[in-house]
């Protein structure tokens, strides 16, 4: 099946490329903002459990306005789709890409250690739109690309199942979920190198990433259904 068959925003070098600015995005905020992992909220729970335990107060906003974030980021997504969903010019995914365009865009000039919460934040908000809004590849598998636990069940649940049943789907879609896994690794060693070199600056690659993919999704959609 060829990589942009059907849906643009559906197909697997979509997956691909998202999930190399997830990992790159994670590494991003940790590296140079804080210590923060702005797309896996679990990380932020746990740290935020932590410092309760330990009485640390005065940390507990670094981890809780992410998590709020997130949470608004998958409704502010949801309105986007409700409303721009129908939308024949440009397609509402491709009016997520371009709010975390902006975001990213803006918080690349705003220098490491000057207001890092507020950028944790706005970080974690489009980092959930994106994977609130990019969900499934061609139609049918699901997946995330800011996170890599629910993909890492479903590869080895398919691999599972390609051993008993030998279908050859099941082991194909094992091999997607592993390579997009595979491609937030290559993100976050990427993300590391540079963000120590460019450090805020750093977040422009993520831009162009998305930028990318927005230009993408203006390829013919094929046989698919616009969703």
């Amino acid at each position: 099946m060829s990589f942009l068959q059907k849906q643009a925003s559906e197909s697997y070098l979509v997956g691909v490329l998202l999930a190399i600015a997830g990992g790159y995005l994670d590494v991003y905020t940790y590296v140079c903002r804080g210590g923060v992992f702005a797309n896996a909220q679990t990380g932020n729970i746990v740290l935020l459990g932590i410092n309760v335990a330990d009485g640390n107060w005065e940390k507990l906003s670094g981890y809780t306005w992410p998590i709020l974030a997130f949470m608004a980021g998958i409704l502010v997504a949801e309105l986007v789709k409700r409303e721009f969903r129908h939308e024949t010019v440009i397609h509402w995914r491709q009016i997520v890409l371009v709010l975390e365009f902006a975001v990213l865009w803006t918080i690349a000039f705003i220098p490491s250690g000057a207001h890092d919460e507020a950028v944790n934040v706005a970080v974690s908000f489009v980092c959930s739109m994106q994977v609130e809004s990019f969900r499934t590849f061609h139609g049918s598998s699901a997946y995330a690309t800011t996170m890599c636990t629910g993909n890492l069940r479903s590869a080895t649940e398919q691999f599972f199942k390609y051993n008993v049943t030998k279908d050859k789907q099941a082991i194909k879609k094992s091999l997607q979920y592993y390579g997009i896994i595979l491609f937030f690794i290559v993100g976050a060693i990427v993300g590391t190198v540079i963000t120590r070199i460019f450090m805020e600056k750093s977040a422009l690659v993520a831009c162009v990433l998305l930028l990318v993919v927005f230009v993408i999704m203006f390829i013919p959609a094929g046989d698919g259904q616009r969703e």
